[in-house]
């Protein structure tokens, strides 16, 4: 008898949808996970901030800066793949705590940068530790909830990426002001060891704490874990015995429509991440400190946005139409960002509007393949749907350098990536096939 069955016959059942059960999961796992993510998140833009005073320092032109913040996200791709499927072999365990110790030391030697080359370099060592992350954690998700909970769950692991922003923003502005001239350093390189060294401490702690899932779990009861299994997606209980692997997921075409619209999202948030301290200073903000406070609304608006309209989709049970109305509004977003030249209210008013709708598409497209591949496909189908997605992180930032150098704006970069979100609502509402287990 299961803690979500009756225990007198005839009798509804006390907890019939498990809420105690996931609540008591929720607290265990996701903490770890989401600090982790914020983490993850950090490394990769608190590159931004540090543009405030590294290019100047350094001598680094916008393209440059572009160039190398994107080439983060080329060695990810190529990694990623291997890190998922190697997360099948050794676990979910062993596979986060080694990204995690790696890409933090990694980040941390960020501060030795002095030349281009070496900037490149670095950053794309820190796309090959960082590799496989998200899609891991993700994958790992399901191991534990059931679709009516899935997109809540990878949104409140997910929403990592605003905390990183809405905390890191000050938190980063006032490193540079801060720490600026100590020990004989600048505060960009302050602010890398900072952001760096706590992922590796966090990491190390992935290892004592985290189980590799519901089976190693010393917290849960026998009946528990049989509770947890019985009440994953049922189609995915119902392929348990499907052999189909990766190569399946490498011939079906929806794995890739996913991954086109995945990476015009993407563009959309790398637009917003690495970019929002310049587009603030260009309204006249003065000081990091202020660009920092000024970002909390952004991103504090997409935490609380991205959290909603995932829980608004899993309780639907509706996935094309939200994703579909995310895109649209992170377009429009963009266009207007165009025209607020130096008013600082219509600038947060469209980067506040943007972060929400690409942050909040992010779990609610996701879930999608989430749920509906067969489970020995799964590792490297999410794998390969966010690595394809993630070139964007390559494609924006890169794009947008160029604008701007050549041009000394950023509007038209911005109108490319507002025209790729509408592509990605027409890919989601005409081509995405939506499982009626991810519906």
């Amino acid at each position: 008898m299961t803690p979500l069955e009756t225990t007198v016959a005839g009798a509804p059942p006390a907890d019939a949808d498990g809420a105690a059960l996931y609540r008591r999961i929720s607290r265990r796992l996701l903490p770890l996970l989401f600090l982790g993510y914020v983490c993850a998140y950090l490394d990769r833009i608190n590159i931004g901030f540090a543009a405030l005073q590294m290019k100047t320092d350094l001598g680094f032109t916008d393209a440059v800066y572009g160039f190398g913040a994107g080439l983060f996200f080329a060695s990810y791709f190529v990694c990623e793949v291997p890190s998922n499927l190697l997360l099948q072999k050794i676990g979910a365990r062993l596979t986060i705590a080694r990204i995690m110790i790696c890409w933090g030391l990694v980040s941390a030697a960020m501060m030795f940068v002095h030349t281009p080359g070496s900037f490149y370099g670095m950053r794309l060592l820190l796309g090959v530790f960082e590799a496989g992350f998200a899609p891991g954690v993700m994958l790992y998700l399901t191991f534990w909830y059931p679709q009516t909970r899935l997109a809540q769950m990878t949104a409140l692991f997910l929403s990592g990426s605003t905390v990183a922003g809405l905390i890191g923003s000050p938190l980063s502005g006032l490193i540079l002001d801060l720490t600026n001239g100590v020990g004989g350093l600048r505060g960009w390189q302050w602010l890398f060891v900072l952001q760096g060294l706590p992922t590796v401490a966090l990491g190390i702690a992935v290892l004592v704490l985290l189980p590799d899932g519901p089976h190693s779990a010393r917290w849960l009861t026998p009946a528990e874990r049989s509770a947890i299994v019985e009440r994953l997606p049922q189609a995915r209980a119902r392929r348990a015995h499907d052999a189909r692997g990766f190569s399946h997921a490498l011939r079906d075409p929806n794995v890739y429509a996913i991954a086109i619209a995945w990476f015009a999202i993407v563009c959309g948030i790398y637009a917003v991440s690495f970019w929002m301290p310049v587009m603030l200073r260009a309204t006249g903000v003065g000081s990091a400190s202020l660009i920092g406070l000024w970002s909390v609304i952004p991103y504090g608006a997409g935490a609380i946005g991205m959290v909603l309209l995932s829980r608004h989709s899993d309780r639907r049970r509706e996935r094309r139409w939200h994703a579909v109305g995310c895109s649209l509004a992170g377009a429009a977003a963009l266009v207007l960002l165009s025209f607020a030249g130096h008013h600082l209210a219509l600038a947060l008013l469209a980067l506040s509007v943007a972060t929400v709708a690409v942050f909040a598409a992010m779990p609610i497209l996701l879930s999608i393949p989430m749920a509906a591949l067969p489970p020995r496909a799964a590792p490297g189908g999410i794998a390969l749907i966010n690595c394809i997605g993630l070139t964007g992180g390559f494609f924006s930032p890169s794009l947008l350098g160029w604008v701007r150098t050549t041009t000394g704006n950023l509007n038209n970069g911005l109108y490319v990536i507002a025209v790729l979100l509408v592509i990605a609502a027409f890919i989601i509402a005409k081509v995405v096939r939506v499982d009626a287990t991810s519906n």
